[in-house]
């Protein structure tokens, strides 16, 4: 008899969570991997200047002396000390731009922790979803008077959402709220390759003029010490890995890939994180090729919560950093997926949880 076939494991697919909007406001906090993440437990890489500077400035920016009274200002790179500069700026938000695996999560974290006062932290997904939970009067009147407001993931995937988070960032600005956003990408060149950009250049443009962005330059900092692709089980390997798991008390799914694939399409995407309640460790079976972009993306969503919540993955098929086929891995959404493949890498490396 098969391990499979002796344990009885809970799946991913019989869960079909549904978050309300109150539950997202109270979900709109640092992941756990981020609850203690501090500007002195950052670490920047000595060979990239532009981390250190961006820590520094990031602070000066959420400190009572570097927020202006309110106002928002942020200083010049050219400083040893974050004090004031005539060239301070007026522009109440900081957007941290860089490749994936550079810390700009950390540093937003960092900056939550640091700002007195009431404070939110959340995806771009989770605020464009209570905005759908509670209608846009109601996640203003949610989110209007908070001192800073953490953007994390800032990547667009629809011009609506583009004009949705324009507004919001425009109305909550004028309350006297601050913002810090992180992404892959300028926030002059957000939908790039994915739809018409230039019909939507006025509210991207509108958004990018609230930012003073920084670049942070860098290399992965989940790959310096993995190498090769994600790493994938034979059945019967996959099979005892679950037995053991399981032996040993870690509380685990076990589910196909196809199933999970199919399931993702039933659940808002800003309700993944109730299908990761209490599972401890996933178990994929039949890993295979995506060529369905859609699918990709919220396979993608989904791989965001479960590194968050730092859950190791056990699969078997393909390796899971290789299923973006059909080209998309070169198209308008490269850097989501490559960013997913840096983060299923680390997931699959056995070296968490």
């Amino acid at each position: 008899m098969s391990a499979t076939q002796t344990h009885s494991f809970a799946s991913l697919v019989d869960r079909n969570p549904r978050i309300s909007g109150t539950e997202l406001v109270a979900t709109l906090v640092p992941p756990p991997q981020f609850a203690n993440a501090s500007f002195d437990s950052y670490v920047p890489d000595e060979n990239y200047e532009s981390q250190a500077k961006a820590r520094d400035l990031l602070r000066a920016f959420v400190s009572p002396r570097g927020s202006s009274a309110g106002k928002g200002g942020f200083f010049g790179f050219g400083r040893k000390k974050t004090e004031a500069s005539p060239a301070e700026t007026s522009k109440p938000g900081v957007y941290l731009d860089g490749g994936f695996g550079v810390g700009k999560t950390h540093l937003l974290a960092a900056a939550w922790h640091a700002q007195a006062g009431r404070k939110y932290f959340g995806t771009f997904i989770e605020y464009t979803a209570l905005v759908g939970a509670l209608g846009y009067a109601g996640a203003v009147g949610v989110l209007e008077g908070a001192k800073l407001i953490c953007i994390d993931e800032f990547e667009l995937d629809d011009p609506g959402d583009t004009m949705l988070m324009t507004r919001l960032i425009g109305d909550l600005t004028k309350t006297g709220s601050k913002f810090v956003a992180t992404s892959n990408t300028p926030p002059n060149a957000l939908g790039e390759g994915r739809f018409a950009a230039a019909d939507f250049m006025r509210e991207i443009q509108a958004m990018a003029d609230r930012f003073t962005t920084i670049r942070i330059d860098g290399v992965d900092y989940r790959q310096r010490d993995l190498e090769g692709e994600a790493v994938a089980l034979s059945d019967e390997a996959y099979q005892f890995a679950l037995a053991d798991l399981a032996a040993s008390g870690v509380r685990m799914t076990d589910d196909s890939f196809d199933g999970l694939i199919a399931h993702l399409a039933t659940v808002h995407p800003s309700s993944y994180i109730g299908l990761l309640d209490g599972v401890q460790t996933i178990g994929l079976r039949g890993v295979h090729e995506l060529t369905d972009q859609s699918a990709a993306l919220r396979f993608v969503a989904f791989i965001d919560r479960v590194y968050d919540a730092q859950i190791p993955i056990r699969s078997t098929g393909l390796p899971l950093t290789e299923i973006f086929g059909g080209g998309m891995i070169d198209g308008g959404y490269r850097k989501k997926y490559q960013r997913c493949q840096s983060r299923l890498n680390a997931l699959t490396s056995h070296e968490i949880g």
